[in-house]
């Protein structure tokens, strides 16, 4: 029976056109995939070299003025690249990957990004994610959705459930060629993925798969549920059809509408306003006010005193550290909503597949926006240390030549990914289950 059957789906021409369909888009995901992800590389390998150029260069122009060199000079904190980013770009595409920072107010300088082309994010990326989340699910439907219709249709159905010992069997082997078909074509498509993109096969990579079939097996399950309906064929595709713009497309425009209405960030334009205004107030501000500040911060380099007349490093950069100081509650409240944006939105994708995959996909491949605020937040840290190991030396105005500038090298970010597999499979799971056990219980009557 089973090869008979395998014959039959073999010769159709849908089985043919959703083969070459995904092989050729398959190509066209990895190739953006590899493409994003040398362009990512050659930057991190750029950024170290100019780093080098740029201390000799600035070192070589300013050596007897350190508060002035350290005006200019440029230190790199990079978000180090996951392979699996090649797969699930997300929104790493327009965040920046790169902080090049000096030892001035912050805030300003972590938002500068790459130049990308406006058309390119309009038109967005056909990585690989793009492909499972939207395109396999198109295929799935085009094969299954007149699995039942077409036989009844064509009046070979009273003769299978004549001469067959159960016609539900004779379906559950249609449904399950289709199934083991398609998930041999995802197969397919993460080993060359694995070997085009340098994958390591650990635990991320692992987790990303079993999502990505999990996924698969979702969009099988409404198939089954709707073609156990006993609708015509084209009425099975036009339910299908609707469920797959309302689950891929309509839900996830509503739910980001949604959150971003529940937690509307304010506070980004504030507090840029807030850290810009602070910073240039200081210059008609009383000298002694803007140190007694910097020293309530910093009480370490209370004993430098504050110099009223005339220009100084010491007052310029407690100035510049004051513009951070007096932004810094705008920031964390912005970073605490969005931290809350991604914790509504990881809620409701829980109960849709598509969201819930994307949004998954996204974190075990650490480009998603929680991802960047950690990153972020790095740069923070990344940038005190700077300021702490620098401040001392200007303040006592000792010579850049006193510096050992050979150790100050771009710094890579690393975080571990924050990934459940079982949290996040068992609604998904829970709505496959329910699917097919109701499709079951309705058509139990034909076990026989």
């Amino acid at each position: 029976m089973y090869t008979l059957l395998i014959k039959q789906f073999l010769k159709t021409k849908t089985v043919f056109l959703a083969f070459g369909i995904l092989i050729f888009l398959s190509v066209l995901s990895i190739s953006t995939g590899k493409q994003f992800l040398n362009q990512k590389k050659a930057t991190i390998a750029k950024t170290v070299t100019e780093q080098q150029k740029h201390i000799e260069t600035q070192t070589s122009l300013h050596k007897d003025d350190l508060g002035l060199l350290l005006y200019y000079l440029k230190f790199s904190f990079i978000n180090d690249l996951n392979p699996l980013a090649g797969i699930a770009i997300g929104q790493s595409d327009v965040n920046s990957q790169i902080q090049n920072v000096t030892i001035l107010n912050l805030e300003g300088q972590k938002y500068n990004t790459d130049l990308v082309n406006p058309m390119r994010l309009h038109v967005g990326n056909l990585d690989v994610s793009f492909l499972i989340i939207f395109l396999f699910p198109l295929v799935i439907i085009a094969l299954n959705f007149n699995l039942l219709s077409e036989e009844i249709e064509k009046g070979t159905w009273k003769m299978i459930t004549i001469q067959g010992k159960s016609s539900f069997n004779f379906l559950v082997k249609k449904l399950a060629i289709r199934i083991l078909f398609v998930f041999a074509v995802l197969g397919l498509l993460f080993i060359a993925t694995k070997f085009v993109l340098n994958i390591p096969f650990n635990d991320s990579f692992l987790h990303l798969i079993i999502t990505s079939y999990f996924y698969i097996l979702f969009w099988f399950a409404v198939c089954f549920f709707v073609i156990l309906l006993r609708k015509s064929s084209n009425t099975n595709a036009i339910i299908l059809l609707t469920s797959w713009l309302v689950l891929v497309v309509f839900l996830p425009v509503l739910v980001n509408n949604y959150v971003t209405n529940t937690y509307p960030v304010d506070e980004a334009f504030a507090m840029t306003i807030k850290q810009r205004n602070e910073y240039h107030k200081k210059w008609d501000t009383d000298k002694k006010a803007t140190m007694d500040k910097f020293y309530t911060h910093y009480p370490q380099f209370a004993k430098y005193g504050v110099k009223e007349e005339g220009f100084s490093w010491l007052w310029y950069y407690a100035m510049q550290q004051m513009g951070d100081d007096e932004s810094k509650q705008e920031r964390e409240a912005m970073y605490k909503k969005i931290e809350k944006r991604e914790l509504l939105s990881k809620k409701i994708a829980q109960f849709f597949p598509p969201l819930q995959t994307q949004l998954a996909m996204n974190t075990i491949a650490n480009t998603s926006l929680t991802h960047q605020v950690k990153f972020l937040n790095a740069t923070t840290k990344f940038h005190e240390d700077l300021r702490l190991q620098f401040y001392p030396k200007i303040f006592e105005s000792n010579d850049a030549n006193t510096v050992n500038w050979k150790k100050y090298k771009p710094i890579l970010f690393k975080s571990e990914t924050e990934f459940s597999l079982t949290k996040n499979l068992f609604y998904m799971a829970l709505i496959i289950f329910i699917l097919i056990g109701s499709s079951v219980f309705k058509n139990r009557k034909y076990f026989y």
